[in-house]
């Protein structure tokens, strides 16, 4: 009998074609973003595994909310999950928000027009809301982080206080598998130009933020963006209020003339979290010799990254490079991790392979007591100063 309704075929392949752009999609897109390539691996000794296994290791950044990935199930993609951040020994992870991306994002100029992270949303099947909200973007990655540490049997806890922090540590030096999460954002474009959405995103439970990320905003110039200007009156009033509140103000990704005016009026500590510095890498994006003493000199922390643009490289062996010139510069206690895993880098290991960082820090020279500092203690210090409510 002949078919009266080849319409029907027609909306069934829609509805196929459909079901495999939201299937396929968000898993291609970061395949061909978070890679982990072949590298120079230092040869781990076995007093390099017994340090390791002491350590209790903090990340200032990475951006695992952005994917669609389950972040307590072991993923061959991307470069962090829970079972991964366990077998790495790693204490507290700083897992980012990231609500705007330019297209044809570049470390040198970009405008603020355009957005990748719109159809992402689309493909990733976010709430409606998250489609033309920055703020709700950020409100749903805070929800996700909420909702897999519910779901990870004590394993992961979101923390928002000191108090919280030393109870995972406590719960750690007793013998337990526990990774502690604190919330971050990758440039504060979801405050959407009001004050009052810091209030509603420290709320959310968001202890640290960059004013900027890849483009000029309401707060502050970039130093990938067209102007690369300094603080707005808006990013002075924000920069007070997130010390009141107890939120850490990140300077990643702010231009250099951000970065002085940060530093100026900074009152608390303050943070680079990821990236690198200039003086071992000659890359725009990284820090001077001036930028890293005025973070020392607020007590902050400068988290070296693992990518190539950050440290020249992808081998452990120069991420111990760069650590070491911030140590001969400002101190050891200046100085620590920020990798950036999962944030659209390639890098030559998984957060799983973190003892590679510790075997490079010995064989460049540093004391076991530099390595406790370096691979979290000093994090963990600026952290739980930063996360309490100022005045």
């Amino acid at each position: 009998m002949r078919n009266r309704k080849p319409w029907l075929w027609g909306v069934a392949l829609l509805f196929i074609a459909a079901l495999a752009f939201f299937a396929l999609t968000p898993g291609i897109v970061e395949r061909g973003m978070n890679k982990v390539v072949a590298t120079t691996l230092p040869a781990v000794t076995p007093q390099t595994r017994q340090l390791h296994a002491t350590l209790q290791i903090a990340d200032l950044h990475e951006d695992t909310l952005l994917w669609k990935r389950d972040l307590l199930t072991r993923s061959g993609q991307g470069q962090v999950d829970l079972p991964r951040l366990i077998d790495g020994n790693v204490a507290l992870q700083v897992f980012s928000s990231v609500s705007k991306t330019p297209k044809g994002q570049n470390y040198d100029a970009n405008g603020a027009d355009s957005d990748n992270i719109t159809l992402l949303t689309f493909a990733q099947l976010q709430p409606p809301r998250t489609w033309t909200s920055l703020l709700e973007r950020s409100l749903f990655h805070a929800a996700k982080l909420d909702r897999a540490a519910a779901r990870s049997n004590g394993q992961l806890r979101v923390v928002r206080t000191p108090a919280e922090i030393d109870a995972v540590l406590a719960a750690r030096a007793a013998g337990r598998k526990q990774v502690a999460g604190l919330l971050s954002i990758e440039g504060l474009q979801n405050m959407e130009g009001k004050l009052a959405n810091i209030d509603r995103l420290h709320a959310a439970g968001f202890r640290m933020a960059s004013l900027t990320h890849f483009f000029d905003n309401e707060l502050a110039g970039s130093m990938h963006g067209l102007n690369k200007g300094g603080l707005t009156p808006l990013g002075r009033q924000t920069i007070r209020r997130m010390e009141q509140l107890g939120m850490i103000v990140d300077i990643a990704h702010a231009s250099h003339q951000s970065v002085a005016e940060i530093l100026a009026v900074a009152r608390r500590p303050v943070v680079s979290s990821h990236g690198g510095v200039q003086a071992v890498c000659k890359v725009n994006r990284n820090l001077t010799d001036d930028e890293i003493r005025g973070v020392a000199k607020t007590g902050g922390v400068v988290g070296i990254g693992y990518w190539d643009a950050a440290i020249c490289g992808t081998e452990p062996a120069k991420v111990a490079a760069a650590i070491a010139h911030v140590r001969d510069l400002v101190g050891i206690d200046h100085v620590g991790l920020g990798s950036d895993f999962d944030g659209a880098v390639t890098t030559g290991f998984d957060t799983s392979q973190l003892i590679y960082v510790t075997q490079a820090l010995l064989d460049r020279g540093f004391t076991p007591d530099e390595i406790r500092a370096v691979m979290g203690g000093n994090v963990l210090r600026v952290l739980r100063a930063g996360v309490a409510a100022g005045r």
